[in-house]
């Protein structure tokens, strides 16, 4: 029971934080300080199906209207790796990184690079290669 509880106090990202410490704070309205941790957080948003945070962190040049995280069957979000964070200049940045996840009991990977941009003081994901 105590692994169990602790585990639903570390945040999914996988920084090893609590998640009021860690993307919770960004979930809650504050602004991210990098490009890892806007991805970080979107990762977690994604785990904890916060649309409204995903849409609202992402560029308005590429966001979609919409989000479809309630599709049946849903994926179940195991693990995220961060390869790679680069700085490009004060307004862009790349982060690769790999999520892991499984769909109906079988077991996927998802390797981007995704690219973000500084807007008026805040972070946000514009696209990403596979």
């Amino acid at each position: 029971m105590v692994a169990k509880e602790k585990r639903s106090l570390t945040c999914a990202c996988g920084n090893g934080q609590p998640y009021a410490d860690c993307c919770g704070r960004y979930h809650g309205g504050t602004a991210a300080p990098s490009a890892e941790a806007l991805m970080r957080s979107r990762y977690t948003a994604y785990v904890m199906d916060l649309e409204d945070y995903l849409l609202a962190s992402w560029h308005p040049s590429t966001r979609p209207a919409s989000l479809d995280l309630k599709t049946i069957p849903r994926p179940q979000w195991v693990n995220l790796q961060v390869i790679s964070h680069r700085q490009q200049d004060d307004k862009h940045a790349t982060v690769e990184f790999v999520a892991r996840y499984k769909l109906n009991g079988r077991a996927f990977r998802m390797h981007e690079i995704s690219r973000f941009l500084q807007d008026e003081g805040r972070w946000f994901y514009v696209d990403g290669e596979q």
